[in-house]
């Protein structure tokens, strides 16, 4: 069985959901529901890829309080392993409030544990274990901005492979040069549209390869209801448009289309196949509420893009 493990964020999202969920001061203003489930891009993306029949193994820092063992349960529910899950009992564990519509959401974050991540958290059998190594919500993972490219580095001269998300920047400062530092030693980068195009301005209009930075392997940009595109190390693009959806919530939309992406290309998919199936990852995630709610298995997946090619 192939293993990834995913070094990252964990966090609660605590979900209300109806048509205007946006505040305003000295009004009320009713929800149609309210959720409190498992967050993060990295714990979303380790369940998704759990239920999709990866080896899953979460190497992360939560506070030891009730939303941190709430974290760790819903994991090892999902079937991810937490033995490197480490417990700090000086911090409170993250917190992220997710205002959803049917279309979109607006987020707001207690950062807590999700900046604390350390080279020290890290197994030292690692790179003899794994197959893959992934990380979420570079932007939010502050305290490993600067080891990123040499742990990839490493991991890519023992023969494993790495990919990561950038998720928004709350600051909006996009470190660019980081990351593209960081891109030769990465085998997939998975950035929304609006991301890279905030990362390396003109990429999107200049048709990805062209504008990317010399030294990127494969560069897949999740473009929301238009589908999703990719690029590899030759510059040869491929672009699949969305399934048609009703969506519930978007939540986990964008880290479910990420486990996709690393289970088909850990398979061996490429081109328009890998993007079908991490495509129909992403959309099965807006069909329920919370990224990490309720899991596909691989015969969902493949269940549902039949009934969508036969559609």
């Amino acid at each position: 069985m192939t293993t990834v493990y995913i070094l990252g964020e964990l966090n609660v999202d605590l979900i209300a959901s109806a048509a205007d969920v946006m505040p305003e001061f000295n009004r009320e203003k009713l929800l149609d529901r309210f959720d409190v489930v498992l967050g993060s891009s990295s714990a979303i993306t380790a369940c998704v890829l759990a239920g999709l029949g990866v080896d899953v193994k979460m190497v992360s820092l939560v506070g030891d309080d009730s939303f941190g063992h709430f974290c760790i349960d819903q994991l090892r529910q999902k079937g991810v392993d937490t033995a490197h899950v480490h417990l700090d009992p000086h911090r409170q564990t993250g917190v992220t409030l997710s205002l959803s519509t049917a279309k979109d959401r607006a987020l707001m974050t207690y950062m807590g544990t999700i900046p604390c991540l350390r080279p020290e958290h890290m197994p030292g059998d690692m790179l003899e274990r794994a197959d893959h190594l992934h990380f979420g919500s570079y932007f939010l993972q502050e305290a490993m901005r600067g080891d990123w490219a040499p742990l990839y580095e490493r991991a890519r001269a023992a023969g494993v492979t790495t990919s990561f998300d950038t998720g928004w920047d709350p600051r909006e400062d996009w470190d660019a040069g980081r990351i593209a530092a960081l891109l030769p030693h990465t085998d997939l980068f998975m950035p929304s549209e609006d991301e890279i195009e905030r990362i390396f301005p003109g990429v999107v209009e200049e048709g990805l390869a062209s504008a990317l930075p010399q030294g990127h392997h494969i560069v897949a940009v999740k473009r929301g209801s238009q589908g999703s595109s990719y690029v590899d190390e030759g510059g040869n693009r491929y672009d699949l448009a969305a399934q048609k959806i009703t969506p519930v919530d978007t939540t986990g939309a964008g880290d479910s289309f990420n486990a996709g992406f690393i289970c088909g290309y850990l398979q061996g998919l490429r081109g328009t196949e890998l993007l079908e199936l991490a495509n129909a990852c992403g959309s099965l995630a807006c069909l329920r509420i919370g990224g990490a709610s309720e899991i596909p298995t691989m015969d969902d997946v493949q269940k549902f893009m039949r009934e969508q090619s036969r559609a």
